[in-house]
């Protein structure tokens, strides 16, 4: 059984804090696009599928900073429940000891008495002295025998109790953090089986040569201080502009951006779409033309989620990644052009590091 306990005031206030972490809800629930409900349920039959896809990436995150922040919750409980280890311990010998006092007296009392009993003692006493004597030897033995049992008691029976609620407090954390786990798989399974769902109804548009028209996405609330952002939150920089290889007629074009499919495409600064279209090798892709005259490109996505023509801030939502067209894997092509054509390509990285955006 673990320990955990620390002084007969701080015990009670650990427990406290381990019921009250316990006793939360897994995972709130709203009805507002912000707080995603995480039961487990259906994402929404009116949904498209693009659109469920970032549901679910916002529920699976959510998810993971819940189940992140009870797994470091655990992790402070357990430091606290270590530090007093070694005062639990000091109770325990302090039981110990009161056992040693209780035998102590006992042969304490046998010594006083010569060998022979109290009560006989009292019986054969010669004078009324040598009684009375004997009677305060008697009281104050028996009430030192009585003080130090009930103290014994006492101990034993809160040591006892402690241990037994951290226990219980411990067993209940180690299971809620068990089905934030398990939450978090099962909106994993069901994203990564929607993913490849959408990433077939890309390959069927991209194959017909035409889109199937804007998927609208729940837009997040950002408030950004600068007028430029990177293409995608979180990526791994994968082929570089100018690199070469055999999936390129000549050298690569843009920055790649290696990210599961689905993963949400923004504008990297303020503009208007020039142009969506589905098939060849750049498959579903989008063209963003900005004020300053350059061009982006945001190419082989699973769906798109604006129109041509249609004006675009800075982060907003105007795709999801993917696959499409000459793709060995689920990444997003970025590119800066001077046109809104193919040859007039630029480094994407030192175009977007000169506008205050660093790549890492």
């Amino acid at each position: 059984m673990r320990s955990y306990r620390r002084r007969r005031l701080f015990v009670p206030a650990l427990l406290c804090a381990l019921v009250l972490l316990v006793a939360q809800p897994p995972l709130a629930t709203g009805d507002d696009n912000d707080t995603p409900s995480l039961n487990g349920g259906g994402i929404g039959g009116d949904l498209g599928l693009g659109a469920q896809v970032a549901r679910l990436y916002k529920d699976a995150a959510l998810a993971t900073q819940r189940y992140e922040a009870g797994r470091q919750e655990a992790e402070v409980q357990r430091t606290k429940a270590q530090r007093i280890e070694a005062l639990l311990e000091r109770e325990r010998r302090q039981i110990g000891v009161l056992h040693e006092d209780l035998g102590r007296i006992a042969r304490a009392q046998y010594r006083s008495s010569g060998g022979m009993p109290l009560t006989a003692q009292l019986i054969l006493a010669k004078s009324s002295d040598q009684l009375m004597r004997g009677q305060h030897v008697f009281s104050q033995t028996n009430l030192a025998v009585s003080n130090a049992i009930e103290k014994n008691r006492r101990a034993e029976a809160r040591l006892a109790a402690d241990e037994a609620k951290a226990a219980t407090a411990w067993q209940t954390l180690d299971k809620r953090n068990a089905e934030l786990a398990e939450l978090k798989k099962g909106i994993e399974q069901k994203l990564e089986a929607a993913r490849w769902q959408l990433q077939g109804q890309a390959d069927a548009s991209v194959a017909a040569g035409s889109c199937a028209g804007a998927v609208r996405l729940d837009q997040p609330q950002t408030d950004f201080t600068t007028e430029w952002v990177a293409p995608v939150e979180t990526y791994e920089l994968s082929a570089a502009f100018g690199s070469g290889g055999l999936r390129w007629a000549n050298q690569h074009t843009g920055q790649d951006f290696a990210v599961p499919i689905g993963t949400p495409v923004r504008a990297v600064g303020e503009g208007r779409v020039a142009r969506v279209s589905c098939g060849g090798a750049f498959g579903m892709e989008l063209v963003v033309r900005h004020a300053d005259g350059y061009y982006t490109q945001y190419a082989h996505l699973a769906s798109v989620a604006v129109d041509q023509g249609e004006r675009v801030d800075t982060g907003q939502w105007i795709g999801q990644t993917g696959t499409t067209g000459n793709s060995t894997g689920p990444h997003l092509h970025f590119e800066v052009r001077l046109t809104a054509e193919m040859g007039s390509a630029l480094d994407p990285v030192p175009w977007l590091e000169a506008r205050g955006v660093r790549l890492d």
